[in-house]
């Protein structure tokens, strides 16, 4: 198989089985029930990113002159920021969790939306792959978009020294990327499967919504992160493997945040 085939067959919808037809009151619980979560977790986010999107369009500094911290101090107390900041982590952890209880009340276990135990071959070593996929090319992404001025300048730690601060990041990291993808691939894209939408619409719904709530960034952040859902996404329709996205979010984070606090002020492209 020649590497443009295997890009057009990955492009290509994967075949969905027929599911069982639900009836209107069936359809309408649905549907009540992915507004909730999502006006409870990421789609609140997303409107709430839009908002600070136009607040900083609006502002006389030009995006690239705004700095936007995504793991700043939450006080001046050292242990009151420890505690703030682990309420901040253990809030993520509830929402992957509620995503995936409902899954799994539903039928959908954690062995279904691939989250059976991790193999190093099957899970890990594809998270690593999908992560230097998508984090390399996200940080050019990333750094031409500031310069031509549609992306705030993004600070990825900005935390202070304590001695807490590096294993705040990982668990950070490790929030982010399980609540994002049990919530915003398995949860929505299953959903949406069930109301009947199509392979594509379900991925194209997951990715907007990923894109929407990173808008915080700028132009820049939403764009790269819709290309992010489009590739993660389509990888758990023809896999069915959650743990390789999960994994490889994470190294994406933890890169982003550790490396961001120990280059700082040593290369002259980081704020």
């Amino acid at each position: 198989m020649t590497p443009v085939t295997t890009l057009r067959s990955w492009l290509s919808p994967p075949a969905q089985n027929p599911a069982t037809p639900l009836d209107a009151p069936a359809r309408r619980a649905l549907w009540i029930e992915i507004t909730i979560v999502l006006l409870v977790t990421f789609g609140l986010s997303g409107i709430s990113s839009i908002l600070s999107l136009l607040e900083a369009a609006l502002a006389p500094e030009p995006l690239a002159d705004q700095t936007i911290a995504l793991n700043a101090p939450r006080s001046s107390q050292e242990f009151i920021d420890l505690a703030r900041q682990l309420l901040g982590i253990l809030r993520l952890a509830a929402w992957g969790a509620l995503g995936m209880y409902l899954l799994w009340r539903s039928g959908f276990g954690p062995k279904v939306v691939g989250l059976a135990r991790p193999y190093l071959r099957r899970d890990v070593l594809p998270g690593v792959g999908l992560a230097a996929l998508i984090g390399v090319p996200g940080l050019l992404f990333y750094l031409a978009s500031r310069a031509v001025g549609v992306n705030l300048t993004v600070a990825p730690s900005v935390l202070e020294d304590y001695w807490w601060r590096l294993p705040t990041e990982v668990l950070w990291a490790i929030a982010n990327s399980g609540a994002e993808e049990i919530l915003v691939v398995a949860y929505l894209i299953t959903r949406l499967r069930q109301l009947g939408w199509s392979e594509n619409g379900s991925l194209v719904a997951s990715a907007l919504l990923r894109g929407s709530y990173h808008l915080y960034q700028g132009l820049g952040g939403g764009v790269g992160n819709v290309v992010m859902g489009l590739v993660f996404g389509r990888f758990w329709q023809r896999t069915g493997k959650l743990w390789p996205l999960v994994i490889a979010h994470a190294l994406i984070d933890t890169v982003a945040f550790v490396g961001y606090q120990a280059l700082r002020g040593q290369v002259s492209w980081l704020p």
